[in-house]
């Protein structure tokens, strides 16, 4: 890992893996919005920036992809990412037919997958993010919570 001139250690986040989940993330984004009407890919960039290492940062970069875009986990296999990170991206994507714990419970069982939920789960109980805290935003804060209390538990 690069080191700054005192001596601390870098991540280096931006190899040609990350770079090409970057490009994807941004195209497959760049029309949405957020809640608050900000362009939706600052929401996986900070979730990316919070990873510790190159696989669950093109996991959070590529997190809501498949879930919330046209492209399939076939597509992103036919481009080339580590089936490590195609296994993580497929237990994130979150199918509303299957209970939220249990989508949860299953997450919970892959460090990537955790390690990336863990993040986004934080990102988007921020509640200054909203420009309005409505009875809907605080009860998603509770589901949240109770997230990331399972994903923590030992």
């Amino acid at each position: 890992m690069p080191l700054f001139p005192f001596g601390e250690v870098i991540k280096t986040i931006y190899t040609p893996e990350t770079k090409k989940a970057l490009r994807l993330c941004f195209d497959a984004h760049k029309e949405q919005t957020d809640k608050s009407g900000l362009p939706y890919v600052f929401h996986p960039f900070h979730v990316a920036e919070q990873m510790p290492d190159e696989k669950t940062t093109i996991a959070a970069l590529l997190h809501d992809v498949i879930e919330d875009t046209a492209y399939t986990l076939e597509d992103l296999r036919g481009m080339g990412f580590d089936e490590d990170v195609l296994e993580a991206l497929t237990l994130l994507a979150y199918d509303h037919k299957t209970p939220y714990p249990d989508y949860v419970a299953k997450i919970k069982e892959n460090e990537i997958a955790r390690t990336v939920k863990l993040a986004d789960l934080r990102h988007n109980s921020d509640l200054t993010r909203l420009d309005e805290i409505d009875e809907a935003a605080r009860k998603r804060i509770e589901k949240y919570h109770a997230a990331i209390e399972l994903l923590m538990e030992s």
